[in-house]
């Protein structure tokens, strides 16, 4: 039979490790999507989530060798979306200037669901990789501020 005291005990070690979860907040990876291609790990971020149709937005793909681990410099690639509605945005990576990193900006039509992907590859000597199709929720435009009217006198 447990006693108070031990009671009392486990209550205060699940309040301090609690504690402890909640303060570390995020790891470094929180919000980086992750994929692999035969040859590739790729590791997917965007400066803003979710993003917001009309409004550009970077993605930021960080890409090394699946063996080796190395990152891939110069390489070649593309990150495209499509929706229900058959539109498709698409953009060609630009390279650097962090070692094996690219971007590319997207600018989504409409607001809703777009299914999307990348392709790569080390030079144009070899065959583009495509990553697993993933989804991504866009929200509606940002409405534009209505104008601040001036207060009227007498």
């Amino acid at each position: 039979m447990r006693t108070a005291t031990s009671r009392l005990r486990g209550l205060v070690l699940a309040l301090g490790l609690a504690a402890g979860a909640l303060s570390c907040g995020p790891g470094p990876d929180a919000g980086v999507l992750r994929f692999a291609t035969d040859d590739f790990d790729l590791r997917v971020s965007a400066d803003v989530m979710p993003p917001r149709a009309v409004e550009e937005i970077t993605y930021t793909i960080v890409v090394r060798d699946k063996a080796t681990d190395e990152p891939i410099a110069n390489g070649e690639g593309r990150i495209f979306a499509t929706n229900a509605d058959h539109k498709t945005v698409w953009n060609g990576l630009e390279y650097g200037p962090e070692v094996g990193t690219y971007r590319a900006r997207l600018r989504f039509l409409t607001a809703g669901e777009w299914a999307m992907g990348i392709q790569f590859r080390r030079d144009s000597t070899e065959a583009l990789q495509r990553t697993h199709d993933w989804r991504q929720q866009v929200k509606n435009e940002t409405p534009n501020p209505t104008p601040a009217t001036a207060p009227v006198t007498p």
